[in-house]
């Protein structure tokens, strides 16, 4: 009898999660590890922030999308360390073998060594971080209207560093939220002092989309309020005060880091296997000078005739990776392998409501159009049925209502926090 190969994958995202489901039922034995029980949407992480979907609408467990395999497993740890030489994945609480081992574990928020940014600014990767945003800032509004503390003196601004998509959207959300939401939830306070400031390192929102979509991303921040800091660096933080490069300060208590991401490397490799904490790959992902161990998505630095400088960290780079890694590991004959090359298929960003930008291979547009365009992709992207109804849902209750009733403050009890 055959045995079945045993393919061991570090990661569920979106990279992690399409490679598993292109091997899922197949002539192999499967294993995803993942330190969360769930794979999460990441670019709708902005709505959870600002109470405008539920996280459950964009997370789905690992375990019901795999219920009905035949070879797939899941384990939920934290992997420490990969034995290289002995073909093992060791955790916290066991060690697993395997023939082949896919590293695709992401990215996390890089605060460039600042310990004082990581320890008090908010970063958006992961479900608590979206849901940590939420409470934190509804909860400054609490304790201001509680202590009746003077709202102008800005430590309630909302802050927001970097003006990539995930930037500009949140920023964008934050505004709608002052104009449509607050005023109503809290009657008696002033919004009017309340600033959303979006400090970017660049001239422009959205540096990496056409010229087009900058001016016009631009237009609409200003249209609704936000106070836009171009060619800006911000230095520090203590809490209190957002310190910039230029000698400016901001006073705020809300400071969201959208301002860059980092690998999430595995230990067990020497550093020479790694460009920019990223695993240098050949063009079949095989991290070099490993015969049995390949890393996809945004965790891969792959160099190849169209991105000499590595591919761009985003989720159709990671999705494309894993169906061609997919497609290679099922053939019997590596002779047979496609090399990866990434099509880009345009860039997208939304900056509230009826406002969108749109950057595609062979058209530009913005405006209503783009902003329905960004609604459907999304919509069509989301894993399940279920969680499609419940988003749109949410989205046309909050169009024709300009309101949301999620708005909760959930913190954890404590006790709870960890398994005894």
């Amino acid at each position: 009898m055959e045995t079945r190969e045993k393919i061991i994958i570090i990661g569920g995202g979106f990279a992690g999660l399409q490679l598993a489901k292109r091997l899922n039922n197949k002539n192999k034995k499967v294993l995803v590890l993942d330190r969360v029980n769930h794979h999460m949407f990441q670019p709708l992480f902005y709505q959870v922030a600002c109470g405008r979907i539920e996280p459950s609408n964009i997370s789905f467990p690992f375990r019901k999308i795999f219920q009905r395999s035949r070879n797939t497993q899941f384990r939920l740890t934290e992997v420490k360390e990969i034995d290289t030489a002995n073909n093992k994945v060791i955790t916290d609480e066991a060690e697993f073998s395997y023939d082949k081992l896919v590293i695709a574990t992401g990215c996390k928020t890089n605060f460039f060594g600042n310990k004082d940014l990581e320890g008090k600014a908010f970063g958006m990767k992961n479900t608590q971080e979206a849901i940590g945003i939420r409470n934190h800032v509804l909860m400054t509004f609490e304790k201001l209207i509680l202590e009746k503390s003077r709202s102008d003196d800005g430590n309630w601004n909302i802050v927001i560093v970097g003006s990539g998509p995930t930037g500009v959207e949140l920023a964008g959300a934050f505004a709608e939220m002052k104009k449509e939401i607050l005023p109503r939830d809290y009657p008696y306070m002033n919004f009017n002092h309340l600033e959303i400031i979006l400090v970017s390192s660049t001239e422009k929102p959205l540096a990496v989309m056409s010229a087009e979509a900058q001016n016009k991303s631009e237009e609409y921040l200003k249209d609704l309020g936000v106070t836009f800091l171009s060619q800006e660096y911000v230095t520090d933080y203590d809490g209190d005060k957002v310190y910039m490069k230029s000698g400016k300060t901001i006073p705020s208590n809300n400071v969201i880091w959208a301002a860059g991401v980092t690998g999430n490397v595995v230990n067990g490799f020497p550093q020479e296997k790694l460009i920019r904490n990223r695993y240098i790959t050949d063009r079949y992902n095989k991290i070099k000078g490993y015969d049995n161990i390949f890393a996809i998505g945004d965790i891969a630095y792959m160099e190849t005739p169209k991105y000499p400088q590595g591919h761009p960290q985003v989720a159709n780079v990671a999705i494309t990776q894993a169906k061609n890694l997919g497609k290679n590991l099922l053939r019997k004959n590596t002779a047979d392998w496609n090399e990866y090359e990434y099509e880009d298929k345009g860039s997208l960003a939304t900056i509230g409501k009826h406002r969108a930008v749109v950057d595609l291979p062979f058209i530009k547009f913005q405006g209503f159009l783009a902003w329905f365009f960004w609604m459907f992709l999304h919509l069509m992207l989301i894993l399940s049925v279920r969680n499609k109804l419940a988003v749109f849902f949410n989205w046309m209750w909050s169009y024709f209502n300009k309101d949301s009733s999620l708005r909760l403050i959930i913190s954890p009890n404590k006790k709870n926090e960890t398994l005894q």
